[in-house]
């Protein structure tokens, strides 16, 4: 816990960005429409088809008011991998490394690189990236946790019911909070840690 909020507490260096990176994924849903009558207001019935599954990925850097969602039809190590890919030679290219914030997903491992790419792109990639997981049960330390909850509120709590109409929805969102310069103010700190969850912390006698 310790260490990812030591890495919260970093300068914003543009080098070296800390980056956040989270998924989530949402049923495609098609509600029924009951017609409205003279003078009602139209309806939905409780019965609803269900289209399929979208997963996203979102990596959020605070400190530069930058968001990078990806939407996909699959959740896999290769996708986990491709979408690694995409941060260091797209998104971060200019950067030495990116200092990556994740839990510990079974996906979430420098493995994936391996099992996506040749070992010479893999061993390239996993240079330029720099680590730290949330423990177990703590994943609320992954501000991306927190893009993603506004992401749900904001953006998909309506029915979607095509993978083409979610991903205009979320590359909206997407643009205008990256355009506005939201971000989230990190205020939790090692000596709150050690203070407000202090069971968490062995008894030396």
């Amino acid at each position: 816990m310790e260490d990812v909020l030591d890495v919260y507490q970093r300068p914003y260096d543009p080098l070296r960005p800390v980056v956040c990176l989270d998924e989530m994924n949402r049923q495609l849903i098609e509600k029924r429409r009951i017609p409205p009558k003279p003078g009602s207001p139209e309806r939905e019935d409780y019965e609803y088809r269900r289209c399929g599954v979208a997963d996203l990925f979102v990596a959020f850097e605070p400190l530069a008011c930058k968001r990078v969602v990806k939407l996909i039809d699959t959740r896999t190590v290769l996708d986990f991998a491709h979408f690694l890919r995409e941060l260091v030679e797209t998104h971060y290219n200019h950067c030495e490394k990116i200092v990556l914030v994740m839990d510990n997903l079974n996906i979430h491992s420098i493995a994936s690189l391996y099992k996506a790419f040749d070992p010479d792109t893999a061993r390239r990639l996993t240079q330029r990236l720099e680590i730290h997981y949330t423990p177990i049960h703590a994943s609320w330390l992954n501000m991306a946790e927190i893009e993603i909850g506004l992401l749900s509120k904001q953006c998909l709590s309506q029915s979607l019911s095509s993978f083409e109409l979610m991903a205009r929805q979320v590359n909206a969102w997407t643009l205008n909070r990256n355009a506005v310069c939201s971000t989230v103010h990190w205020r939790f700190s090692t000596n709150d840690a050690r203070c407000k969850l202090r069971k968490l912390y062995p008894v030396i006698l």
